[in-house]
């Protein structure tokens, strides 16, 4: 269990990032979740907050964290979700102070992330146009709804809207359904590991040549970017991919079956695994059948094969399934509910999980961990999500050498 000290500056910082620092001006998900992502891994995220207010997503709840006697608190579930490791400071950049102070820290900063509507930090003076002569080195990183160019810029950017445009919905629910977007916000996820991913690069540039950059990052190219072989059936076909529920447009048998007690999930993706399912569903005949014979065979034939095969999967629960196509090397799962998710022993065993003490809840928040182990340098659980403002005075103090009366005078001017 990670147990930081609440409001405490942290020392050195383990992890591979350890020395990165970011000035993160980002809010709801796909900023945020890429702060996070750097800030497991080492970085210093600094998290600027609208005095009084802070990120939205403070309170899109319930649920939110509960205090000693069982009351909501501030913190809701979903901003927990995305800001682990950073550390808060409260800062209207609206006024002048706030941009002066706002200089000062950026002056100490390697990254700059922002999720401002197209050209909204132009007028503050922080926009990158404005600050890349005075910060030759800064990594500056724009997350918008569609870009810095094109007939969308200046419009806001929702996930959902994203989704919608980006064509992930068209192929996504019943094929005689409504369209259906993902579940979770995965345009804003998205956006926000490939945001990730550009900032390492654009560092590893830096660091080469001396030179920062402007990234260009938005929901709608990300969304567009992980069509992956659906579009590329369409660019390559020209035929227009359409909703098949749980079925796949390249590979049959592979979707959702009903199960006498649930669902399983079948995925037969090679010839050998459908044969043996066969064998185990003891429907030998449909394995040669010359109708199904092949996967190509199998796609042309969907219609003929699928209802002959729910119809013997719907004869056995789905332990039956699992646990004896497993043994048959034929890849079967449950459908879980997130309850089960995190009862499975694999996602037991890979600790998918983490627990962090909080200055608001009396026993430790549970939240998702970093996914991904590295041997020499793994993820670390320094900050939890921190308190609107809570390091403010501890940031200006340790970083700019600010006194404690002219912080007081500061926050009496409203400026943090």
């Amino acid at each position: 269990m990670s147990t930081p000290t609440p409001g405490a500056t942290p020392g050195p910082i383990p992890g591979p990032l350890a020395g990165i620092r970011v000035f993160d001006l980002t809010r709801i998900l796909a900023g945020p979740s890429a702060m996070q992502l750097l800030g497991d891994l080492g970085a210093d995220i600094i998290k600027i907050e609208r005095p009084g207010q802070g990120d939205d997503t403070r309170k899109w709840g319930p649920p939110y964290i509960k205090d000693a006697e069982g009351n909501d608190t501030t913190e809701s579930a979903y901003y927990l979700c995305a800001n682990r490791n950073k550390r808060s400071v409260t800062l209207d950049i609206s006024k002048p102070e706030g941009q002066a102070l706002a200089k000062k820290l950026i002056a100490q900063c390697d990254v700059l992330v922002e999720n401002y509507k197209t050209g909204g930090l132009a007028k503050y003076g922080l926009d990158y146009a404005s600050l890349k002569k005075e910060f030759p080195r800064l990594v500056y990183c724009s997350v918008t709804g569609f870009g810095q160019t094109g007939p969308y810029a200046e419009r806001a950017g929702y996930d959902f809207v994203a989704q919608g445009l980006g064509g992930i919905m068209s192929i996504t629910g019943e094929v005689e359904g409504e369209p259906v977007k993902v579940g979770v916000g995965i345009a804003d996820l998205m956006c926000g590991m490939h945001s990730a991913v550009a900032i390492l690069a654009a560092l590893r540039h830096r660091d080469a040549t001396g030179e920062g950059q402007h990234i260009d990052a938005c929901l709608l190219d990300t969304q567009v970017s992980w069509l992956v072989n659906e579009a590329t059936n369409y660019l390559v076909s020209g035929q227009v991919p359409v909703r098949r529920g749980n079925a796949h447009p390249n590979i049959v048998p592979y979707q959702v079956f009903k199960a006498s007690d649930g669902y399983i999930i079948l995925a037969c993706g090679n010839d050998g695994q459908y044969q043996r399912f066969c064998d185990f569903a003891q429907v030998n005949h449909l394995a040669s059948d010359p109708r199904f014979l092949t996967n190509p065979d199998r796609i042309r034939n969907r219609e003929e094969l699928i209802p002959l095969i729910q119809a013997v999967t719907a004869t056995q629960p789905v332990s039956y399934w699992v646990d004896g196509l497993e043994r048959c090397n034929v890849p079967c799962s449950p459908v879980n509910r997130i309850d089960q998710v995190f009862e499975d022993p694999q996602v037991k065993a890979r600790d998918l999980t983490v627990q962090m003490d909080h200055p608001l809840s009396p026993d430790p928040v549970t939240m998702l961990a970093y996914p991904l182990k590295l041997s020499g340098t793994p993820a670390t659980y320094r900050l939890p999500p921190p308190l609107l403002g809570q390091h403010t005075d501890d940031i200006l103090s340790d970083m700019l050498n600010m006194k404690a009366e002219d912080i007081a005078a500061l926050r009496e001017k409203g400026g943090v």
